[in-house]
């Protein structure tokens, strides 16, 4: 079984490596540095938090591998666990919370509401006049996404796996109705299967056989701010659910910082501005300041980025096989590097056993849209 993976960020190396340790023929290509799409440029986040069942499952199968990694792969991840908090402003996202933990603890997840005086046992400079709930999971946390990837990639590797950088495809080939293999820039491949994994690019791929793929890439930015006071590593993930500010601990009492509101327009994956707006940095911590004591006025900016989100209208994945050959592992709306391990054993069961059985994705085939079917997700933030 030959099968070309087009894409190489972490969904990609994941579905490398899980399909060549189980037997399959592997080359992967890349059209620039392995991670240069959203991987690179991803917080890091892992959590269970989420109010759909498939996107719990998606998170607790990746849980399982991220909990094992470097026993595993040989690769420490630098996954710390402090937790994660959102917090409410409004009595309507107070409701939800209450909704939504009762949704997680019957599908597993160790969530459950605070308020806002309990919340600063985790937070002890949390702003709590502003508040009237938090909903906190001790179980969630973050990594290091190119920690990861490079964990991914060196095992598919050793597994037999092929990867290719510098690479482009230019076309998918269909003989009688199937993709059958790909054009690239270093000549032609023949494959079984073809996995469209290109993150941001995907359309452009899916659009080679005439698929329109409801995939849209979003522009989002981040910071490393050094606080007024330091945050401490103990510090959870804290998400404002109402503002769309977010922050974390990073290293030496410093914090990556992100929020959720400015600009939404689509963004050509090819020129867009990978480095962050001044007058959005400036605002952001404005927001940060009023969540947590910490981001006083005396806050430097250390750093600071842009990537790409690779959205779908109801912030879900579409993992499907799109066409006779062609399977799409896409649309990932800021959860890809989290939910990668699953992704990744996921298109090796689509591939090499003709159904997915980790996690039950009947849900995430593109035609839900048309269908009207759409998943919603409250928890879209970090």
């Amino acid at each position: 079984m030959t099968v070309v993976i087009i894409g190489g960020g972490i969904v990609g190396c994941a579905s490398a490596y899980y399909l060549a340790e189980r037997g399959a023929d592997v080359i992967l290509f890349e059209r620039a540095s392995l991670g240069a799409g959203a991987t690179d440029r991803a917080a890091g986040g892992i959590r269970e938090q989420f109010s759909t069942e498939v996107n719990i499952r998606l998170s607790q199968a990746a849980i399982s591998v991220w909990e094992t990694f470097e026993a595993n792969f040989g690769t420490d991840i630098k996954y710390r666990r402090p937790g994660y908090l959102y917090l409410a402003r409004d009595d309507s996202t107070a409701a939800l919370f209450e909704e939504t933990v009762t949704f997680q603890n019957d599908h597993g997840v160790d969530s459950r509401i605070l308020d806002p005086e309990e919340a600063t046992e985790y937070v002890p400079g949390l702003r709590t006049g502003q508040y009237v709930a938090a909903a906190y999971c001790p179980t969630g946390g973050f990594a290091d996404p190119h920690l990861g990837l490079q964990g991914f990639s060196m095992a598919a590797t050793e597994a037999g796996a092929a990867i290719e950088t510098g690479v482009a495809v230019t076309d998918l080939r269909v003989r009688d109705g199937r993709v059958v293999g790909v054009d690239t820039t270093e000549g032609r491949y023949d494959a079984d299967v073809v996995v469209n994994a290109a993150g941001s690019w995907s359309p452009q791929i899916a659009s080679m056989v005439g698929i329109d793929l409801p995939v849209t890439p979003k522009r989002r930015q981040a910071l490393i701010v050094d606080p007024e006071s330091p945050v401490p590593d103990s510090n959870p993930l804290v998400t404002d659910l109402d503002d769309g500010c977010y922050f974390r601990p990073e290293r030496n009492g410093q914090a990556l910082v992100g929020g959720h509101f400015g600009s939404d327009q689509p963004y050509d994956p090819d020129k867009y501005e990978k480095s962050h707006d001044l007058d959005w940095a400036a605002d952001v911590v404005e927001h940060v300041a009023t969540v947590a004591d910490h981001f006083g006025p005396d806050s430097r900016v250390i750093r600071g980025w842009a990537g790409l989100y690779a959205m779908t209208p109801d912030h879900h994945p579409i993992i499907e096989e799109s066409m006779p050959g062609l399977l799409t592992a896409t649309g990932f709306s800021g959860h890809g590097f989290m939910q990668s391990p699953a992704t990744g054993q996921l298109v090796a069961e689509l591939v090499l056993d003709g159904e997915a059985t980790t996690v039950d994705i009947s849900p995430l085939a593109r035609d839900r849209f048309e269908r009207g079917e759409a998943l919603h997700e409250t928890y879209f933030s970090a």
